[in-house]
């Protein structure tokens, strides 16, 4: 099939498919295809691509994602049988194999000691990284690096990441870049291991690159942290094209809307603490998140119906996580924090007008902010004010090492 393919593109458009090059599950047709991405590049350079036969925002490269997603789903490429564990085991398989496919040539790049100052150096905006990108990968590493991936987000959250990577290409076209531009790159996301993966100390790794910086901690046996953890999406919905009205991160401003509209008037007028909302979300890429006391209304104040759509909008966000790391943090939150939760939002309250929102208690704060580019484009994360890059648990974990 591939073959013959690539027969008809090289007869047709006078271009060539080489390679694997990852092409997100667009439109959510198949989530593991992002590992067999086709590629694009080589087809955004032919002739016919440069004179302008395929035009602006309907470009041979968002269709030919499209195709080649729906392509894959046909096929059953879905990669179920690769499918990690979502477990430290599972992870901590596919980071020893991750770092297996990279050989020596590339172990410097990719690595740092687990108490380096980079594992805390993150941010979301585009700029020069550490680590190895996807640019760089044979087939067979970008395989293991999204199979690394895939061993520590459930469904929802590899689908997200891969969607929001992708948007890169969508932004690059909507923004009318020449073809070689690598300021918005799909490729240029980076994959960093910190220490050594194993069972027998502290270890981490960080994927990122514009608009997604995920941030992973073990210790020893267990994974401790996910955060931080930041997802944007830029266009938030797309404008034109193939994929119009394709929503990277839907549930996060819907559902928060819906809670919004379902409170009374005095609830309201408690959870809006501005009219107008900030250009960003307020703790940026800071080390240690400070925000100062909880704002808003307090789930004390909320019926049980909105406690439960407050619940079912912290759980789009955890629900990122593995299932065994995500139930952890649900438990903690339920028995301990729902009461204390604040529900705070800012800005328009109209959908494509500015707006900000962040749920803050004692241990979790979750921030989205929706301002830039009239209200379409998204930034969201979460933070663990305890325990970011899990601090925390490492901190007790040393100390006990120390007594035996």
């Amino acid at each position: 099939m591939v073959s013959t393919l690539e027969h008809f593109l090289g007869e047709s458009c006078g271009v060539r498919l080489r390679g694997f090059l990852p092409v997100s599950a667009f439109a959510r047709f198949s989530r593991n295809f992002f590992r067999y991405r086709f590629g694009a590049e080589s087809l955004l350079r032919s002739n016919q691509v440069e004179s302008g036969m395929y035009k602006k925002n309907t470009t041979l490269f968002v269709t030919l994602a499209a195709f080649f997603s729906s392509l894959a789903a046909f096929l059953q490429i879905d990669g179920s049988n690769r499918t990690a564990e979502h477990t430290h085991a599972g992870m901590l398989a596919s980071a020893q194999l991750f770092l297996k496919e990279l050989g020596p040539g590339m172990l410097d790049r990719a690595t740092y000691p687990f108490e380096s100052d980079e594992r805390f150096n993150w941010h979301y905006i585009p700029r020069s990284r550490r680590g190895v990108p996807i640019k760089f990968m044979t087939a067979k590493q970008r395989e293991a690096a999204f199979a690394l991936l895939q061993s520590a987000l459930s469904d929802q959250g590899y689908e997200k990441a891969t969607g929001i990577i992708q948007l890169e290409a969508v932004l690059r076209e909507l923004e009318g870049r020449g073809l070689g531009d690598t300021f918005r790159d799909p490729d240029l996301y980076y994959f960093t291991i910190f220490g050594t993966p194993s069972t027998d100390a502290p270890w981490g790794w960080r994927v990122e690159g514009h608009h997604l910086s995920l941030n992973f901690s073990s210790a020893t046996e267990e994974l401790v942290a996910a955060t931080p953890a930041f997802m944007g999406a830029n266009p938030a919905e797309v404008p034109e094209g193939p994929l119009k009205g394709w929503r990277a991160l839907e549930e996060e401003e819907v559902l928060a809307r819906d809670l919004l509209n379902a409170l009374g008037p005095s609830q309201r007028s408690m959870a809006i603490i501005s009219k107008s909302a900030p250009s960003d979300i307020i703790t940026g890429a800071s080390r240690k998140a400070r925000i100062g006391i909880p704002e808003g209304l307090s789930a004390s104040e909320m019926t049980d119906t909105q406690k439960a759509q407050l619940m079912h909008l912290v759980k789009v966000y955890i629900r990122n996580n593995g299932d065994r790391l995500a139930n952890a943090q649900l438990e903690r939150i339920e028995q301990a924090e729902v009461e204390k939760l604040h529900f705070a939002w800012a800005g328009d309250a109209e959908s494509g007008r500015a707006h900000y929102y962040r749920i803050h208690g004692p241990t979790l704060l979750i921030e989205y902010d929706n301002t830039r580019n009239n209200a379409n484009h998204i930034h969201t994360v979460v933070r663990d004010l305890d325990n970011d890059f899990g601090e925390d648990i490492l901190r007790m974990h040393y100390e006990q090492s120390e007594h035996r």
